[in-house]
């Protein structure tokens, strides 16, 4: 019974999106920027792909397959001098499940309060940001698929007193196979309350992503990951993400990507290094994304494992 609701949640955006291209009609535009290095480094073909704490964001499913704890510090230098940051914690407390907490910020540096007749400054400044806080908790289905449900609370300020709050849920489910590593994965991101400045209301940026990943090589010493997702928003035409990445030895990877029926973005590449000392286990990745007259976006991560 669990399993036909579940699957009738889950497929609700695509008849409700289906039909329906509304470009600027939703807020919160900020909870479409990709957060991971290693995620945007594939172009964000990544639903069926993450693991450790970045599931928090990209797949809250995929956070009961982690081990022990994952902790990650991502930033990404984005356009016009404002800064996005992602910092997230997770861990697994064995069979009650896996709990994580994550912060996503898109800010601004100090700025000038300017007016008609003080075009210079008024002597106030200010910051303007937004902020998402999520919690999120994931458990086994069965020894193959995972289900996961993030409870978000969103906050987008300006100057003092003018700021807006929202709540949202994202839903998902992931299923692994042994051959290949096979997996495949779904989820509802961003379902939740409008978003009001002033009088005028708008909603949330909601998506339906699914996805699906494969070892197409596996040697002894490499592996060739390469992976797909697609994305229908309820403001715009689906998109379609195409990933690949390299690894040698488990330790050093290399990682392109490709952006489908998108207006801006186009391909992205990265790297990324994985040491292990003692119990630990210590990651850093770098990715560029290329945004035709934007230029480009770039991404750094750090995270540790225990």
């Amino acid at each position: 019974m669990f399993r036909k609701i579940l699957v009738v949640v889950m497929l609700i955006p695509v008849f409700s999106f289906a039909q329906y291209e509304r470009p600027g009609s939703t807020d919160g535009q900020f909870l479409k920027i990709g957060v991971s290095p290693r995620g945007t480094a594939m172009a964000d073909a990544y639903i069926s792909v993450v693991d450790g704490a970045e599931a928090a964001y990209y797949n809250a499913a995929a956070l009961a397959w982690l081990q022990g704890t994952d902790v990650v510090f991502n930033h990404t230098v984005w356009f016009a001098g404002i800064n996005h940051d992602f910092i997230a914690a997770a861990k697994t407390f064995g069979d009650a499940g896996t709990f994580g907490l994550s912060v996503t910020g898109l800010y601004t540096d100090e700025m000038k309060v300017r007016t008609p007749l003080q075009p210079n400054g008024t002597g106030e400044t200010f910051y303007a940001g937004n902020y998402r806080v999520g919690l999120t908790y994931s458990r086994y289905f069965t020894d193959k698929v995972t289900i996961g449900l993030n409870l978000n609370y969103i906050n987008l300020s300006l100057h003092k007193d003018f700021s807006a709050e929202a709540v949202s849920i994202d839903i998902a489910t992931m299923y692994k196979s042994e051959f290949r590593d096979f997996t495949f994965a779904m989820q509802i991101s961003n379902f939740g309350s409008d978003i009001k400045y002033v009088n005028e209301s708008y909603p949330l940026p909601t998506n339906f992503t699914f996805g699906a990943s494969i070892n197409a090589v596996e040697l002894e010493a490499q592996k060739l990951l390469v992976s797909f997702s697609a994305v229908k928003p309820n403001d715009g035409s689906p998109l379609m993400q195409v990933g690949s990445e390299w690894n040698y030895n488990n330790t050093f990877f290399l990682r392109g990507g490709y952006n489908i029926n998108h207006e801006v973005a186009s391909f992205t590449f990265g790297t990324g290094f994985k040491i292990n000392y003692a119990e630990y286990s210590f990651r850093t990745d770098y990715s560029y994304s290329k945004y035709e007259l934007l230029g480009g976006s770039h991404r750094f991560g750090l995270a540790v494992r225990i």
